[in-house]
């Protein structure tokens, strides 16, 4: 497989028998978990997920939700422990509903928009945080399921400045602050 810049492919979902589309899937799924985490009040809940799932699917990214929705199942299910979700994703009923996050986002206010919105087309951000003595087996899991072509993990790092490495190094190695301080202004 070849990949562009600016080129997103995700796997295709294996749908159960009975959906015609990943939408569809999508969209029983989400119901099912409102109802789960809003018992009584998924009439007042359902405009704004009909609203998230409308989005969804016109940037085409139910696939996305769904296999996210998946791997996290699978690590809950096999006991490994999951983040309750952060960043803008915890803003997401759709989210919420499925598992995929632990955030009500109508109890605390947070934004739909801030996490996906038609007028920026990126791939959403989901940061998910798995134990990470077990986080192998849910990798394990996604390459069987999805194929190892289809897997790829993403890292994340930071650089330093000259003196804040200094620092860091000084402080570590229990040098006074002072000392330390003057060496890293030259």
């Amino acid at each position: 497989m070849e990949l562009r810049l600016g080129e997103s492919k995700v796997p295709v979902f294996p749908l159960p028998a009975g959906f015609a589309s990943e939408d569809d899937y999508l969209a029983r799924l989400s119901l099912e978990g409102l109802a789960r985490r809003y018992p009584g009040r998924e009439a007042e809940m359902r405009a704004r997920l009909d609203h998230e799932l409308a989005v969804i699917r016109q940037m085409g990214f139910s696939g996305y939700f769904l296999i996210t929705h998946d791997f996290i199942r699978a690590a809950k299910e096999r006991g490994i422990p999951v983040g309750p979700g952060r960043g803008s994703a915890a803003g997401s009923l759709v989210s919420y509903s499925l598992g995929i996050t632990d955030v009500d986002p109508i109890r605390y206010g947070l934004l739909f928009e801030r996490f996906l919105n038609p007028e920026r087309i990126s791939m959403p951000d989901i940061d998910i945080d798995f134990c990470f003595e077990r986080r192998g087996e849910i990798i394990e899991y996604v390459v069987q399921k999805y194929g190892k072509e289809s897997v790829a993990q993403i890292i994340t790092f930071g650089r330093m400045a000259s003196r804040a490495a200094l620092r860091d190094v000084g402080r570590v190695l229990k040098v006074p602050f002072g000392e330390m301080d003057r060496i890293a202004k030259m």
